[in-house]
């Protein structure tokens, strides 16, 4: 029987993947976390997705560690699957070679937000909660999330939201940096929609390789960086110029 915990479809060139654990508020457990990877790389493949929006079934995004699933009891080489599992995931977000957008319509705590940093832009319901309850339960962040929150927020906002535990309202979220966008739940994928079909209006090679810099850049040297942007700008030159000549044609008949 196939993994359902993960969904996945194509509407035009965009690729939608959908936590689907609602009754549960789409938290983490070990199928959620196969059919999760299973769906990143079915996405990868999908040669007609050029952007994947990420977003959760029901009226969560998800809620982070299962914690019923959790006090069943675990075996310590369970904990260290789950461990790879959870880190893997990120690391396939980041080697996606397409930009995903996270849609976050309500809870998005602990894993879940760490997830939705994982992706390139968040957009954000009204409705949307973010926070790192780790240390409440006696866990700590896993998926890169010390490291890319702080970019994100930076170094102080970080270390408080991690060291108390505290959630943050989409409004608190929007104005720290932790996600682009706020709107209304009812438009939320709509207004996601339109995000991705505008990425994907653009050149994939020059967004690709453009998000490879953004990534590389955070832990490049300045000379590093400089050779990397030269380097892609003489690959999108070696690539010909049929993209750029299909958008000229397009703005002269606007």
């Amino acid at each position: 029987m196939e993994n359902e915990t993960v969904l996945y479809h194509c509407n035009e060139n965009v690729g939608i993947i959908t936590l689907n654990r609602p009754h549960r508020l789409n938290a983490i457990n070990i199928d959620l976390l196969k059919g999760f990877m299973a769906q990143l790389d079915r996405a990868k493949q999908d040669t007609n997705a050029r952007v994947i929006i990420l977003t959760g079934a029901g009226t969560a995004f998800c809620a982070g560690e299962d914690l019923k699933d959790t006090a069943s009891g675990k075996s310590f080489e369970q904990w260290v699957d789950e461990a790879e599992r959870l880190q893997e995931i990120q690391r396939m977000t980041m080697k996606l070679g397409k930009p995903i957008i996270a849609a976050v319509p309500g809870y998005a705590l602990g894993g879940g937000s760490e997830y939705a940093m994982g992706c390139d832009i968040r957009i954000a319901a009204e409705t949307a909660v973010f926070g790192f309850p780790e240390t409440t339960v006696g866990m700590t962040v896993t998926n890169a999330g010390t490291k890319i929150l702080t970019h994100l927020v930076g170094l102080g906002k970080a270390k408080e939201l991690i060291f108390t535990g505290d959630f943050i309202d989409a409004a608190e979220a929007l104005k720290i940096g932790l996600v682009n966008k706020v709107v209304p739940l009812k438009n939320l994928m709509d207004e996601s929609m339109i995000m991705a079909k505008k990425i994907a209006s653009r050149s994939p090679l020059a967004v690709n390789l453009s998000r490879t810099a953004i990534d590389q850049g955070m832990e490049a040297s300045f000379d590093q960086i400089l050779e990397l942007e030269k380097s892609h700008l003489l690959i999108c030159a070696q690539s010909g110029t049929e993209f750029v000549e299909k958008r000229l044609k397009e703005m002269d008949k606007k």
